[in-house]
């Protein structure tokens, strides 16, 4: 059997403790699969003394851990430090240029300098996987990159943050309003005690602009992806939605027309992350709890579903040992699926122009002429109302707001703008109205 891969791993989290006790538990199956051994033989962290489950005697520590792209008895560096900048972006800086391979699970640094990266990596013939970043197990990266490769993507888009699909899922069944839901998150250890990184929608949309650069062949861009969270969904909206024959989810969504780019111009790339309404009989409808799913619409193979665990110990450290068996083999193509210098460059796309059903909720005061106030509104902006609904509740006191919901016809989402516009100053609204789009 071929000489060793040797790793350097930064970070001993939770997924790096899994890294060490996966490569332990299954080390002969996967040199088996890999054609060599995959040794472990450097790792850092901020605490030496701190129990972790997993001996560490046999390895060499360094607590500078910049100090691996130096050492000629390490191959390739596992980044699990996190960060998009400081030591972890430091590190991946110096690891690639010195020839040596990366893999992480940092999609915030990859979606904020996987262009950099990548050509640092190209440069220097060093191979740069980070499979772990998207959706922790499932093999959406490698599905998109290498299994649809023959196909013109034509559509992306998933639920690709755990804990706001926790959420939600627990406030569709216990009827409980989003504080309360977020509190047992955090006591169950699926959020973190500040967690507006997962429930603002930052990390998904950090997921999407990379899946995006896959799929499309675009330069990553990161900076348009229009991203709202789900902080302001309130029971009385998941109670709605059902009624309707719809679940919400925080869907990232991504496509792009190429005709701009065909034509000598730009691609126009369209990315958003916010919640949406699922139709009950769609595929992402019954995701919930933690999971992540990833859909993914190919011209010729149609619609492919990945879904699995997207977090935990067990599930990224697999996916990082996946990457490190295709170093091991010599399987390492461009990082973004093209050379860096040919992913195309894209403007961000106009998104008034797409046509789209939208539910739409007021928090208004009880009192006569608003509902007319909100559909002249509607009317002069040109939206067409399929359906309102007034919610009232016997136990309020008189002059606390009531909840109104309408979902629009199908038609421009630069209408629904305007009309919110118009009704920005208006003293009838207790509240900023929450728009959310049916999935279709």
């Amino acid at each position: 059997m071929a000489e060793p891969l040797r790793i350097a791993l930064a970070g001993l989290g939770t997924v790096g403790a899994g890294v060490i006790r996966l490569l332990a538990e299954n080390g002969e199956l996967i040199a088996r699969r890999a054609g060599r051994p995959i040794e472990v033989v450097a790792v850092s962290a901020r605490d030496r003394g701190k129990d972790r489950g997993i001996a560490l005697a046999g390895y060499d520590w360094h607590d500078d851990m910049t100090a691996f792209a130096a050492l000629d008895a390490v191959d390739v560096v596992v980044e699990l430090v996190g960060g998009s900048d400081g030591p972890a972006l430091t590190l991946a800086r110096k690891t690639l240029a010195a020839g040596k391979g990366l893999v992480t699970a940092n999609k915030a640094m990859i979606a904020h300098h996987g262009m950099e990266l990548a050509a640092l990596a190209e440069a220097n013939g060093a191979p740069l996987r980070y499979e772990a970043a998207v959706a922790g197990g499932i093999p959406a990266i490698k599905g998109l990159a290498e299994g649809a490769a023959a196909n013109r993507i034509e559509r992306i888009y998933g639920i690709l943050n755990g804990t706001c699909n926790f959420i939600l899922s627990e406030m569709a069944a216990t009827g409980r309003d989003f504080a309360d839901v977020l509190a047992e998150a955090q006591a169950l250890g699926f959020a973190e005690a500040d967690p507006g990184f997962d429930i603002e929608g930052t990390d998904a949309a950090h997921k999407l602009a990379i899946l995006a650069a896959i799929a499309f062949g675009t330069a990553l861009d990161f900076a348009s992806v229009d991203v709202t969270g789900i902080a302001r969904i309130r029971a009385g909206d998941i109670a709605q939605a059902r009624a309707l024959g719809y679940v919400i989810r925080l869907i990232g969504i991504a496509d792009c027309d190429l005709a701009g780019q065909e034509a000598g111009g730009e691609a126009q790339l369209f990315q958003r992350v916010a919640p949406y309404l699922v139709p009950v009989d769609h595929p992402l409808a019954g995701v919930t709890g933690a999971t992540n799913a990833v859909v993914a619409e190919g011209n010729f193979v149609g619609r492919l579903l990945f879904q699995g665990a997207g977090a935990g110990d067990g599930p990224t450290a697999s996916a990082v040992v996946a990457d490190l068996v295709d170093i091991a083999r010599g399987n390492t193509p461009p990082p973004f699926s093209l050379p860096a210098a040919l992913l195309a460059a894209s403007v961000p796309a106009d998104p008034g122009h797409r046509r789209s059903r939208a539910y739409v909720r007021f928090m208004v005061a009880d009192r006569p002429g608003v509902l007319a106030e909100i559909t002249a509104a509607m009317r002069d902006a040109g939206v067409s109302i399929e359906s309102f609904i007034q919610q009232g509740h016997p136990d309020e006191e008189d002059g606390q707001p009531v909840l109104v919901s309408m979902v629009t016809h199908d038609g421009p989402e630069a209408g629904v703008a305007r009309a919110l516009a118009l009704l920005e100053q208006s003293p009838s609204l207790a509240e900023a109205p929450l728009v959310m789009r049916l999935l279709g």
